[in-house]
């Protein structure tokens, strides 16, 4: 096989679904290539073409730490797998979920791009930017949700191009909302095609794994927390790598969908309660970071990673036994990908 120009990374304990084809199909048009990450529950085989699966065995019989230390029948597994596409030295890395089918307007993307500038200081609700529903991203504080439509940049704004190591498209269909919105406005959504928006510094909203597209500057920011809840781990996590992005004087962008999702079944009770410190936590969490002292520059990121985990740790929102998995993944990256 030639050096795919992408790899995307899917976790999996599923046989091929419907949209995972879709994505293999998108992804052999650009010579991509997608690594399966399986777990205690399967798959033990995935016959598809296009694909890699790396069972837990496979996982554990890597030259890798990590591997060993992750819980297994977890979503976190996921970060076998980008260790894995950075170690083969992955151009860029398009994440998601094996619900998520990619639409017609799905593309590669650069890392640098032309938006629309976010730039107050603030929470904004990225999804007041593409609709008029009333709706707003799993883990957006729900004390936020009325002022931050108000942080929503002019109709008339003009597009300037920007850095953006983390961009995230949004899904079409059953978009990635929090339980309360489930229970309360169940719809079939559809988002505008607005231009793209950039959150400049200070500028909060979370984004999830189900359609981030990353670069090498930012993968040292993919490592996804294993000691909160399911719900919460890409939620934290996007917070920590939006921290990290402003010292290197760029952005996360948001795009207009390109995926449709069909949610898998979720038990809403259980997505609820797995939400729940997310609803108490994630403003305190993100005032947390906001107050660090970070070193700028691309060689700062695997330390700033560290000093906002330290900071979250002591603050009591994960507890101490997540530094281990946080050094250790940042050992494997300087193993696989030596600066």
């Amino acid at each position: 096989m030639k050096n795919p120009s992408l790899y995307s990374v899917v976790t999996t304990i599923q046989p091929p679904t419907p949209a995972v084809r879709h994505l293999v199909r998108m992804l052999a048009r650009h010579s991509g290539h997608l690594i399966i990450v399986g777990d205690r529950k399967g798959p033990s085989d995935y016959h598809l073409p296009g694909s890699e699966l790396l069972t837990l065995k496979q996982q554990l019989s890597l030259p890798l730490r990590l591997p060993s230390l992750l819980p297994v029948n977890h979503y976190v597994r996921k970060n076998v797998g980008y260790l894995v596409a950075i170690g083969r030295r992955a151009p860029c890395i398009f994440e998601t979920d094996d619900d998520n089918a990619p639409m017609r307007n799905w593309r590669p993307r650069t890392s640098t791009v032309k938006a629309i500038f976010a730039r107050r200081p603030s929470w904004c609700n990225v999804f007041a930017y593409f609709t008029d529903v009333l709706i707003w991203p799993r883990g957006f504080p729900l004390e936020q949700i009325g002022a931050s439509c108000r942080n929503l940049p002019a109709n008339r704004s003009v597009l300037r191009p920007i850095a953006s190591p983390i961009q995230q498209v949004l899904a079409d269909g059953n978009p990635d909302v929090d339980a309360i919105w489930r229970f309360i406005l169940p719809a079939t959504v559809r988002f505008s095609a607005k231009p793209p928006l950039a959150l400049l510094r200070g500028v909060w909203c979370p984004f999830n794994s189900q359609g981030t597209w990353w670069w090498p500057e930012a993968y040292p920011l993919m490592y996804l927390p294993s000691h909160c809840t399911f719900r919460m781990t890409d939620i934290w996590r996007s917070f920590i790598a939006q921290r990290c992005v402003w010292e290197l004087g760029n952005a996360v962008t948001f795009h207009a969908p390109e995926v449709f999702q069909r949610r898998n079944p979720h038990n809403l009770l259980r997505d609820f309660e797995d939400e729940v410190p997310g609803y108490l936590q994630n403003g305190k969490i993100c005032g947390t970071l906001s107050k660090l002292n970070l070193r700028q520059g691309r060689r700062a990121v695997p330390e700033n990673l560290l000093t906002c985990y330290e900071a979250l740790v002591q603050k009591g929102f994960f507890p101490s036994m997540e530094m281990e998995l946080v050094k250790t993944w940042l050992q494997d990256l300087a193993r696989i990908a030596p600066d």
